[in-house]
């Protein structure tokens, strides 16, 4: 059995509250579960009944909307919980978590974090202040997707691939979104999508092989973002 006393979950996320006797708790009560990529961890309108801790793998956040499109809401990495709102406001998820990659995901039931919840002021707050910074990036997510072009949003989009999930030893993007995945992150239509990759990769901006995206000129691609 990990001991969560030692997880890098604790050490990013709202457990860092937790003492030593709570850590033991939750480590007899929790379930691993190893999620290969391309596997829904749970979907939009399921109950969820506990959180999920991310120890290892990245996976994305979506919605389906009206016309079948999957609109990605945020990626989620390795520290981080997940399904804390519908538990506390009692609601299936709002989102479909799916895996990006291989993931290492602990599963702790609703009833033993709800004991956290009641017992343990700096966890609560800690939860609540994750959920308030959840909201802050939608706000934010969503002036973006407002008042920015489809291209000043790929262009930040590039970014924050590689300055949250970093590159690959050959100098890729470590998260290789398919043209789709990449295309609902940004809202817009996939052949958009292909066709500003394509002019990105002639302007010397990035450079495409197969999957794979190198970004070439960080700067111009900030300037382009911002």
């Amino acid at each position: 059995m990990s001991k969560c006393e030692q997880c890098i979950v604790r050490e990013f996320s709202s457990l860092k509250a937790l003492n030593k006797d709570e850590l033991l708790k939750m480590a007899n009560c929790k379930t691993s579960y190893t999620i290969k990529k391309g596997e829904p961890i749970f979907e939009e309108g399921e109950s969820v009944n506990g959180i999920y801790c991310i120890k290892d793998g990245v996976c994305k956040l979506s919605k389906l909307s009206a016309n079948g499109k999957d609109q990605i809401v945020k990626l989620v990495k390795p520290g981080e919980l997940l399904g804390q709102r519908s538990m506390i406001s009692d609601e299936p998820a709002n989102l479909s978590a799916v895996a990006l990659e291989d993931m290492e995901v602990c599963f702790i039931p609703k009833s033993e974090v709800l004991g956290f919840f009641n017992n343990n002021n700096q966890f609560s707050m800690n939860m609540m202040k994750t959920i308030c910074g959840d909201l802050k990036d939608a706000d934010d997510h969503m002036v973006s997707m407002a008042q920015k072009t489809v291209k000043e949003r790929l262009a930040e989009t590039l970014l924050y691939l590689e300055d949250t999930f970093g590159k690959n030893e050959d100098g890729s993007l470590h998260i290789q979104l398919s043209r789709e995945e990449l295309a609902g992150m940004i809202g817009t239509a996939t052949e958009s999508c292909i066709r500003l990759l394509s002019e990105f990769n002639k302007t010397g901006l990035i450079d495409i092989t197969g999957k794979k995206i190198v970004i070439l000129d960080k700067n111009k691609l900030k300037r382009m973002a911002e």
